[in-house]
């Protein structure tokens, strides 16, 4: 299994792989702080097609120029607020509105007012606690102080009520994970405490290849993989997310048990298919 992802791996790494991932846009940004704006942007509306969703976060980063965190920084609530609704006016993203989005932006600017340094000091959690005790914390006042549109709300899945967060798992990993692709920027968040995001691609193969047994793409299928991941390379198990999920992205698993169309997957050795 172990060899079998690393090969999967290594077809993945590549740039033109990077370049159909959401991860791309907030690379462009030298800042550490715009890395973090763009990515807690990106992320959160990393679902559905996509092409026409790497659009739509392109449209929105368009009104925050060179530097958003700065952008963001200078500019009061009222002003941040009437400027994006403005700009942003009739952009809609499947369940996200421009509403939803200056509100985002908006909440990102109020959290690193309280910090001064973004958005980690909120997800690290407390001496013997768990990082998801610190995520969910902040899910649920995020809740409160949101106004409850069916777009943001999507965008508050909490960890103790079982969901996946696959976009706040991918925004985390993104942070701080430091092997390629990711960032790395965040130093205090406990690494080994990652999760794998769980998009319908990562659920499929992982059924597909033994690393969960579970139909539904839950926050305990999210362990499981990681579990399994773990095993593999304990350092550094979520090295084979962005590889998995291309496998789905990209078309390249068809989904179905098909030789020998299935023949140049590296996976092809532990997977169903491969066995038929």
């Amino acid at each position: 299994m172990k060899a079998s992802l690393e090969a999967l791996r290594q077809r993945y790494e590549t740039d033109a792989a990077l370049a159909l991932d959401p991860i791309a846009i907030p690379l462009r940004f030298g800042d550490a702080l715009d890395r973090e704006v763009v990515a807690f942007l990106a992320a959160h509306l990393a679902y559905g097609k996509v092409a026409p969703m790497l659009r739509a976060i392109e449209k929105v980063l368009l009104h925050l120029g060179p530097h958003p965190a700065a952008w963001l920084r200078s500019r009061d609530e009222a002003t941040l607020r009437a400027e994006l609704s403005q700009a942003l006016e009739g952009w809609v993203w499947r369940f996200h509105t421009a509403e939803d989005m200056a509100q985002w932006l908006l909440a990102w600017k109020r959290l690193d007012a309280e910090s001064g340094q973004g958005l980690e000091a909120h997800l690290l959690p407390a001496p013997g606690e768990s990082a998801d005790v610190a995520l969910s914390r902040l899910v649920q006042r995020l809740r409160r102080e949101l106004p409850p549109s069916y777009g943001l709300r999507f965008n508050l899945p909490d960890p103790l009520e079982g969901a996946s967060c696959k976009r706040w798992r991918m925004f985390l990993r993104w942070m701080v994970r430091d092997g390629w692709p990711d960032f790395g920027l965040w130093t205090r968040y406990p690494k080994d405490q990652l999760v794998i995001p769980v998009d319908t691609h990562v659920a499929r193969i992982a059924r597909y290849v033994g690393l969960s047994a579970r139909a539904t793409p839950d926050g305990r299928m999210a362990a499981e993989i990681t579990a399994a991941l773990k095993k593999r390379d304990r350092a550094d198990p979520l090295k084979y997310d962005f590889a998995l999920s291309h496998l789905g992205i990209l078309g390249d698993c068809p989904g179905i048990r098909t030789l020998p169309g299935c023949k140049p997957c590296p996976l092809v050795g532990v997977c169903r298919a491969g066995k038929v």
